[in-house]
């Protein structure tokens, strides 16, 4: 009987290592690979701040499940993991249903004999009163299309109502890449929209707030990388706030610990991750406090050898044994590559090699205005870079995760086209 191995999750990771799968074993027949998503395209989540402040249409970005499994040897099936048995080695799928609530595919169960979980991570709100109610989370490209057309909103309002001198206020809350990234984007958004004509709020009277608990702009950062970053916000007027941690958050403002309020018309709640709830207690698998799967070295669950876990979502120790793996995008990259040859492995009966991260540095857009970053290896240390530099590294970032997902010819053949289409298309999403 063919193996059946079922990746639940196509974010970078799951969709790497499904693609890569088809491509091996899938091809060959050597085994059968399902990729199981609830939404039916895939947009690279590092790309997401973008979507929300209108420099990127998701649309034009998007990957289609379905394409990619034909062309690449593996099936797609579109539903939302809710229940697993490990006795049977079945998970259990919820319905789908449209936007008027009409079922689309029901409910139903997929055998697996090898099952990797790669759900990701969501925003923690840490239980902060409000924050859930009141503030845009950026989990997804719908999150980030809500938050773009509330922003749009403001503008267009402001656009209709001539010699009305008015303002935006946005707060953004965590200053680690998520929310740098977003501030400096929608900096640039400002000066965009006003350059477009909607002039009805001026690009400095987008007032835009950054807020961190931590005493710095990128706690996960050297010093040398994030002091750069925070001069570089300074200079585009965006006001940046450290140690000071919110205290609750209401419809239209924050209240700070300190008992100082900031009053915000648009909230965003960037400040950590956690697991997704439903993997909390599934069928008896470890998980720790924000309900990341725990799993050994070689990725597979502390009690389940069929069943492994890989990026966000997994807790995989690193080498000191005290602390895990960082959620980055390169160590689900990572992790997917040596799922690859583990699974080839698993087919043969033969042990499964450990991961070990390897840590090639960080790099942080500022938008258009420049970027920060260090890289890192064996034979140059550890390198900082700033500016045009730092964004070609960064942008080169995206053009890997496209050339494992399609090929480098593909790939070539995208950016040629983003490159015509900048031609023709406004450079910012104004619907």
């Amino acid at each position: 009987m063919t193996h059946r191995i079922v990746v639940v999750g196509g974010g970078a990771g799951g969709l790497e290592l499904a693609t890569r799968l088809g491509r091996t074993l899938g091809k060959r027949g050597k085994a059968a690979i399902t990729l199981v998503d609830a939404h039916l395209t895939h947009l690279w989540k590092p790309l997401l701040h973008e979507v929300a402040a209108g420099s990127l249409n998701s649309s034009e970005n998007e990957l289609n499940y379905v394409a990619q499994a034909k062309w690449n040897h593996f099936e797609f099936q579109i539903g939302r993991l809710c229940g697993l048995d490990r006795a049977a080695q079945r998970i259990a799928l919820a319905a789908t249903f449209d936007e008027a609530g009409i079922e689309l595919v029901p409910a139903r169960t997929l055998p697996y004999d090898s099952l990797v979980i790669a759900v990701g991570s969501i925003t923690n709100d840490f239980g902060i009163a409000g924050a859930a109610e009141h503030c845009v989370f950026l989990d997804t490209p719908v999150h980030a299309e809500r938050f773009h057309h509330q922003l749009l909103r403001h503008y267009l309002r402001a656009h209709a109502r001539e010699g009305a001198h008015q303002h935006i206020s946005v707060a953004i809350v965590g200053a680690g890449a998520t929310g740098v990234e977003l501030a400096a984007e929608l900096r640039h958004a400002a000066q965009q929209l006003t350059a477009y004509g909607l002039s009805g709020i001026a690009p400095q009277d987008m007032r835009i707030t950054l807020i961190e608990a931590g005493p710095k702009v990128l706690p996960a950062l050297l010093e040398r990388v994030s002091e750069p970053a925070h001069q570089t916000l300074k200079k585009l007027g965006i006001t940046v706030f450290t140690s000071s941690p919110v205290k609750e958050v209401a419809a239209d403002s924050l209240k700070m610990a300190d008992g100082s309020v900031i009053f915000a018309s648009l909230k965003v709640w960037a400040a950590g991750i956690r697991a997704p709830a439903f993997l909390n207690n599934l069928d008896g698998l470890e998980s720790n406090r924000i309900g990341q799967l725990v799993v050994r070295p070689t990725l597979q669950t502390t009690l389940d050898d069929n069943i492994f876990a890989l990026g966000d979502c997994a807790a995989c120790p690193l080498g000191d044994g005290r602390q895990n793996v960082p959620p980055r995008a390169q160590a689900a990259h990572q992790q997917a590559a040596l799922l690859v040859k583990s699974m080839q492995l698993r087919l043969n009966d033969r042990p499964l090699p450990p991961y070990r991260y390897r840590d090639y540095g960080s790099l942080v857009s500022l938008s258009r205005f420049s970027a920060v970053g260090n890289l890192m290896g064996n034979l140059m240390g550890s390198i900082k870079l700033e500016g045009w530099l730092a964004r070609m590294f960064y942008l080169s970032l995206y053009r890997m995760h496209q050339i494992v997902l399609y090929g480098a010819f593909r790939t070539a053949l995208l950016m040629l086209s983003d490159r015509i289409g900048r031609s023709t298309e406004p450079r910012l999403k104004l619907h």
